[in-house]
């Protein structure tokens, strides 16, 4: 939508539309527009090149794997679960893969679908697909030059405590726990993984008298 023919987008029209800025990253794209109520203004979007992926490693004890680094728009450190982008045209599983043997130096076995979402569907196009791994075999990591990571492993009720508490903050992360331990409750995910993760959760319960 960057010529100037009139489209239905819902309630909206709009009536073209300028790239602002683009990188290999994402393309910020100034929408001339009729809103729903028909006063005219702009929607500025960002569409993103890349597809957001993230991982969240189980092992048998119930334990996962987070990736701490420095984010730049934030100005703040960040621990998270193993994500990073991938293209659009590549299947996201091997995208998967490829960001956690990348930030962990991680295989897995096994992976299942967990999760895909819209990040910030106001003003981005953004989409996150993720997936649980499980059958963890170390290995060497091999982090993109401009990233100084730092990997540490911690029970998955220990995850869900930093979730809960707002310790951790990233929305991949976040939704990737709940959706695992939904997931487990529900019976989808491997017997071991989940009886993995529901007997730390059990275990968290049961110390604070739940």
């Amino acid at each position: 939508m960057t010529n100037d023919a009139a489209q239905t987008n819902g309630p909206w029209r709009v009536h073209g539309g300028r790239e602002v800025f683009d990188n290999p990253w994402l393309t910020l794209v100034d929408y001339r527009v009729t809103h729903p109520d028909g006063r005219d203004g702009d929607y500025g979007v960002v569409r993103f090149k890349n597809r957001a992926i993230g991982v969240l490693p189980v092992d048998e004890e119930g334990c996962v794997y987070l990736v701490g680094q420095h984010r730049f728009p934030l100005g703040r450190y960040s621990w998270e679960a193993p994500e990073g982008g991938a293209p659009k045209s590549e299947d996201p599983l091997e995208g998967a893969k490829r960001e956690l043997k990348e930030e962990t130096g991680l295989t897995a076995r096994g992976w299942a679908p967990l999760a895909a979402f819209d990040v910030s569907n106001s003003v981005t196009d953004e989409e996150a697909v993720c997936f649980l791994a499980w059958g963890l075999e170390a290995g060497e990591s091999a982090p993109d030059p401009t990233e100084i990571l730092k990997v540490r492993r911690i029970p998955f009720a220990a995850l869900l405590e930093e979730v809960l508490t707002g310790r951790i903050r990233d929305s991949l992360t976040i939704v990737m726990a709940l959706a695992a331990q939904a997931r487990a409750l529900r019976g989808e995910l491997p017997v071991a993984i989940s009886s993995a993760i529901g007997y730390a959760v059990d275990k968290q319960g049961t110390e604070r008298g739940l």
